[in-house]
């Protein structure tokens, strides 16, 4: 098998929340500032507003993570404001989605961090490829992974999104080289995992906290992980 010579990383929910589906880390944060609704409402409401976003440019490119974050839940909290079935107002709205952006931001930076330590650790080109809204180069501004990647692939620039397996190719090609010299790494088993074996990359799978309990084989992860730092072993030894 050749040697690991590059690197394709996910962004969401892989650098940004170490591995938790975005679904779930917002479903803690509204349980723990004890938000009046079922997981199921939430569930909808979630899945609501990721549709709006995918049909609707309401993210623009100069937005921050943070204005993007609060894009998404405010969607989501005037979904479940205008279900007769919960029990929160729209009056409440707007302070609410305050108060979970502030607390899931900080949440966010943390595993950044963390994320950024790896990063530079890893002595290998790396490239990102992200199912994003436009704005993934302010984001990484944002949060100083800028110089950290030589290139990005963004599924709404280049109109090709995962899980079409042809965004890894361009991600190979702008690293400049062979499917079989890169590892990707991704939370996604069925987004980033098997698409990318399907094209020859190697795959390290980040396996955090999913959507759903779904069983998964994991027989199109080369790795499993359970945090980052793990590839940095992997990495001297090639």
């Amino acid at each position: 098998m050749n040697a690991v010579k590059g690197y394709i990383f996910d962004f969401g929910a892989t650098l940004d929340t170490g591995g938790c589906h975005w679904g779930m880390m917002l479903w803690h944060a509204y349980q723990s500032m004890g938000m009046p609704v079922t997981e199921q409402q939430f569930r909808e409401a979630y899945v609501a507003a990721e549709r709006l976003l995918g049909r609707e440019p309401l993210v623009h490119p100069h937005f921050t993570f943070r204005q993007t974050l609060s894009v998404k839940v405010n969607l989501e909290i005037k979904h479940l404001a205008g279900d007769a079935t919960t029990a929160l107002s729209l009056s409440d709205a707007p302070s609410l989605a305050t108060a979970i952006v502030d607390k899931i931001y900080s949440e966010v930076q943390r595993h950044i961090a963390h994320s950024r330590e790896v990063l530079q650790q890893l002595s290998e080109p790396k490239v990102l490829v992200s199912n994003f809204y436009g704005n993934m180069a302010t984001v990484l501004r944002e949060f100083q992974l800028d110089k950290l990647f030589s290139r990005v692939i963004e599924s709404a620039v280049v109109g090709v999104r995962k899980p079409d397996p042809r965004i890894f190719l361009l991600g190979a090609d702008a690293l400049g080289l062979t499917p079989g010299e890169v590892m990707v790494v991704g939370d996604s088993y069925e987004k980033d995992i098997i698409p990318a074996r399907e094209v020859g990359c190697r795959t390290a799978w980040l396996r955090g906290e999913p959507w759903d309990d779904a069983p998964v084989d994991g027989r199109a992860a080369d790795m499993v992980i359970t945090d980052l730092r793990e590839l940095i072993t992997t990495s001297k030894n090639n």
